[in-house]
Parts: C-alpha cells; sequence; structure tokens
C-alpha cells in the first residue's frame, strides 16, 4: 500500500466532482474546488475520520468495500477504479450493480428479539428488506406487498391517502421526509447503472409534484435521530423516537422506533404487539 500516493490520488480526485455531480446543493461557504471530506465519507458510507487518515497518508489498510464505496462517492472511471485498488494493494473485484437486499442472520435475530421497538431495515432506495412483528402491526403488512411495493419513498409520495390516517401514518413529516429523500440520492450516485433506480426516481418525478420539487430542489440532509409521530387507525398518534443505524458492509440501515417506558407511547406499542401480526420477518423479492 503506497500511502503517500493514495493520499493524494484521492484528493485530487475529490475536488475534481462537483456538488452537483453527486445531487448535492452547491452552498455558499466553499473555500476549495470539489467536494468536503465528510461529503466523501457520507456517500462511501464510511467514517469522516477514516476517509481523513487515507487521505492524510495516516489511514489504515482500507478494505475492498471501503474502496468500492469511495469509487462510487468519486464517481471513478474503470481505469481511475483499477488504480484506487492498486495504490491501496488491494484485488480489484467487479463493483454490485445494484444495492444489496440479503439482510445478515445476526441482524434477523436482532430484529426478532426487539419485542417492544418497531424496527425495519431498509436498502439505500429506502425499500424495507426485513422488520419485526411490532414494525408490521404499527405500519402495514409488508408481506402482502412485492419488492417495489415496500418502497418507503414510493409508499409515501404514490399512495393516496385513507380518510382516517394521513399518508404512511406519518404527522408532521418534513425531517423524516428529507431524509429519506437524501437516501435515494446517495443511491443513486453510488449505483448510477442501476435501471430500476432510475425506474423509481422518473416513476416518483412523474407520479407526485412535491417529489419533482424536492428531487430538483438537491436539499440534502441526514438526521440520524428524530422524534416523529405516528398515527395508527387504532391506538391513534404515537409519539416515537426513531434512530438510524448504519450496517456499512451490506449498506443497509436499521431504524428502530423506541418510546419512554411508562409513557402513553409506550403503552400503545404493548397493545399493538399483543395483536396477532405472525408476518415474515424478510422477504427476498
Amino acid at each position: 500500500m503506497d500511502k503517500h500516493a493514495l493520499g493524494e490520488f484521492l484528493r485530487s480526485r475529490r475536488e475534481r466532482v462537483s456538488p452537483s455531480d453527486v445531487g448535492l446543493p452547491q452552498g455558499r461557504r466553499r473555500r476549495t474546488p470539489g467536494l468536503r471530506r465528510e461529503e466523501v465519507a457520507q456517500l462511501a458510507y464510511i467514517s469522516v475520520d477514516h476517509y481523513t487518515r487515507l487521505e492524510q497518508a495516516r489511514g489504515r489498510h482500507p478494505s475492498r468495500r471501503v474502496l468500492d464505496g469511495i469509487s462510487r462517492a468519486l464517481r471513478l472511471s474503470d481505469q481511475e477504479r483499477a488504480r484506487l485498488f492498486q495504490l491501496a494493494g488491494e484485488r480489484e473485484e467487479s463493483p454490485a450493480a445494484g444495492p444489496v437486499r440479503e439482510v445478515e442472520p445476526s441482524l434477523l435475530t436482532l430484529l426478532g428479539r426487539l419485542t417492544d421497538a418497531p424496527a425495519i431495515v431498509v436498502d439505500p432506495t429506502c425499500r424495507v428488506l426485513a422488520w419485526n412483528p411490532l414494525a408490521a402491526a404499527l405500519f402495514e403488512d409488508f408481506s402482502a406487498l412485492d419488492g417495489q411495493e415496500r418502497n418507503v419513498i414510493r409508499r409515501y409520495f404514490l399512495n393516496p391517502d385513507h380518510p382516517d390516517r394521513p399518508r404512511y401514518g406519518v404527522l408532521d413529516p418534513e425531517r423524516f421526509v428529507v431524509t429519506a429523500v437524501s437516501y435515494l440520492r446517495m443511491a443513486v450516485t453510488r449505483y448510477p447503472d442501476d435501471p430500476e433506480l432510475r425506474e423509481l426516481v422518473d416513476e416518483l418525478v412523474a407520479g407526485s409534484a412535491e417529489f419533482a420539487r424536492m428531487w430538483n430542489s438537491h436539499e440534502f440532509r441526514i438526521d440520524r435521530h428524530l422524534r416523529q409521530t405516528v398515527h395508527h387507525p387504532q391506538a391513534g398518534p404515537i409519539e416515537l423516537d426513531f434512530d438510524i443505524l448504519t450496517v456499512p458492509e451490506q449498506e443497509q440501515q436499521v431504524v428502530i422506533f423506541t418510546a419512554e417506558p411508562g409513557s402513553a407511547a409506550h403503552r400503545s406499542l404493548q397493545q399493538l404487539a399483543g395483536a396477532p401480526y405472525p408476518y415474515a420477518f424478510s422477504a427476498r423479492s
């Protein structure tokens, strides 16, 4: 591994990529050309410290998964990608054509143990890959939907409201929606050749004026902790905290909804947990 040559290569390629190239807002306080280090790290699903150390020739040996993420974040050509792997002393592998949709068994076990907290696993496009019974009770029967229809963004923007329930049960959805759309921006950047992903964006732009406005604004913000009120048809409004945890190796997110023990929201979740929801924990389609 040639640390100094790798650092110089990364810096030169980062300065070449403009924010608009990867769907990020330009902003007003950019003193240097190209992306910021934290933006590359976010797009590559690695820590800012890890990327900074690599660029400053102080980092540890990066894995192939890390190199693949950086390659996508910096929009490297095939030749540049091969050079990146060579400088890092790693054998190049063919990049994944699209998001990984297999959920690790250990993660499914974790979901099964969360009996008082709704939890879902989503891929970079916000498609629900796995869930626990309480998540199905809170939102909907994910097992009754095919793969494309389990996409949270699609369900929110393209499903009409029900008379007794706001869109997807979400009240005050602004920050939640901006975060979800920001994840989709990152997915488009990381998988530019995935036809299914492009079809999803085209369908959303054509089918929702609200989504089209947000998409064209290039707004980008990811909140990993939020307080959100979800309206359930039987239980009514339930105020929940939700946290987003990243599984870097799979490029997946675990979203866990929690309530303060003893609160009205916690009692509502306990009531929902007692309802019969014998749904599968994951689906491959």
